[in-house]
């Protein structure tokens, strides 16, 4: 574990910093992906809100 030393006999611990990386942009069928989970999220949750609306009897 990397450590330094001060004047008066201190150490300082540091944690281990994890390796760095370039982001890469989503492929053409992670994108396609992307848009499908979202329109199947947007119609679960459209149908949730139908079905809360439906059984609490609101008009």
């Amino acid at each position: 574990m990397p450590y330094t030393q001060e004047d008066g006999g201190l150490l300082n611990n540091f944690a281990q910093e994890p390796k760095m990386y370039k982001a890469e942009p989503p492929s053409k069928k992670e994108q396609r992906n992307y848009i499908i989970l979202g329109v199947v999220a947007m119609v679960l949750v459209g149908g949730l809100i139908y079905v809360s609306v439906a059984i609490s009897g609101v008009s």
